[in-house]
């Protein structure tokens, strides 16, 4: 494919910490790898504009501001965000604009290359009802707002010429809650073979490994009491590794569970201690109720890991029950309790189940991925820059 100018939109890159910042720094520099000119336009990580090289790609950071009840996460406001996106669209100048977000740096990228007729496409990796938690708006309102909140998203993606989202699951919320019939399956994919560069090192006691976010939609308190609920006898250990809100709340939790030594909370850690975390733990578990397909649960396949997961979302998509792991039922601690010790009990049906896992997972091949939105970038530049989706 011939080289092209592409600017990548983001309400959220690293250093943030989470599912929809990584995909966008892989796509960045997955792309830049294969020679396009790559910038990235999000909030600046620091408060302040920036502007740098990484990796071959080049970040400029829109002027942002700390959300007074998430620490770590920087919003923007419209006012300044908007100039700032419309001013950098008219500098960069790029062949085809692939927005990862539609709130503010989104919305502002969106309006930009709509009103300027450049090809534009969007991927969708939110759920607003994840955002409740951290606003101010009173439980009462909350379902209304969760529905006014998809039209909007429906309103600014449908001047989007393709829309794509991670997995069938969240192609059927975009369908029904947004409006946007022609959105498609593109999934995030991951590069396999890193996660098995490492060689596989369990320790003598088997471990539950969780990755992620410590916060309410991860419901990481459903696997604290379920794995304290493990019959006696059985030794386990349980592997936290993230941050969040919630972290102080389920660090007591498990000390009033009795667990100590037990369970251990890692916080952030660097990519290499990561990697090697998959490659010591023995199964993994993925309590969150709210996946739109779930990275690391894709990472820890990759790892040859088996995995129990909540029967929610997107995940029954890579969850493939008795052949790779087991679902279980949101809410049910105690069947929780049952799928886990079944795979703490029993290395062989790990063993298993974890070459299964790395089965399933060929077929989210990062490179696959690329090749599929540079197929995508390849369509939009031959068609005239006209919304085709319509919002309910």
């Amino acid at each position: 494919m011939k080289p092209l100018r592409i600017l990548i939109g983001a309400e959220t890159y690293p250093p943030d910490v989470n599912g929809a910042a990584r995909f966008a720094e892989r796509l960045a520099t997955g792309l830049a790898g294969r020679g396009h000119e790559i910038h990235v336009v999000a909030p600046s990580p620091t408060g302040a504009p920036m502007r740098e090289d990484r990796d071959g790609v080049v970040v400029h950071g829109v002027r942002s501001h700390r959300y007074y009840r998430h620490e770590g996460f920087q919003v923007c406001l419209p006012w300044e965000a908007f100039p700032a996106t419309a001013a950098l669209m008219e500098e960069i100048d790029p062949d085809v604009v692939h927005t990862n977000a539609h709130m503010v740096v989104g919305r502002g990228i969106v309006r930009a290359a709509h009103r300027t007729g450049r090809p534009l496409v969007a991927t969708n990796h939110l759920m607003p009802e994840n955002l409740i938690g951290y606003s101010p708006i009173p439980r009462v309102l909350r379902g209304a707002f969760n529905r006014w909140a998809w039209r909007d998203l429906g309103r600014v993606f449908a001047k989007a010429q393709v829309v794509t989202a991670p997995t069938p699951r969240a192609v059927d919320l975009l369908v029904r809650h947004a409006g946007l019939v022609d959105a498609f399956p593109v999934s995030n994919g991951i590069d396999a073979e890193r996660y098995q560069v490492i060689p596989r090192t369990p320790g003598p006691v088997p471990t539950v490994l969780f990755v992620g976010r410590l916060d309410p939609e991860k419901r990481v308190d459903e696997l604290i009491r379920a794995f304290a609920a493990l019959p006696e006898g059985l030794p386990a250990r349980l592997e936290i590794v993230g941050d969040g809100a919630r972290r102080d709340e389920w660090t007591a939790l498990a000390a009033g569970l009795g667990l100590g030594e037990r369970v251990r909370f890692r916080g952030f850690v660097s990519e290499q201690e990561l990697l090697e975390a998959y490659a010591s733990a023995d199964l993994f578990c993925m309590p969150g109720i709210a996946e739109l397909q779930s990275l690391v649960t894709l990472e820890a396949m990759a790892a040859g890991l088996p995995v129990v997961a909540a029967n929610a979302m997107a995940l029954p998509h890579l969850v493939r029950p008795g052949r790779n792991g087991w679902l279980y039922t949101p809410g049910d601690v105690q069947e929780l309790t049952t799928r886990l010790a079944a795979l703490v009990g029993d290395a062989a049906t790990r063993r298993r189940m974890g070459a299964a896992s790395r089965e399933i997972v060929a077929a989210h091949g990062f490179q696959a991925t690329l090749d599929r939105f540079e197929g995508i970038y390849a369509q939009v530049l031959g068609r005239q820059p006209v919304g085709m989706h319509r919002a309910a």
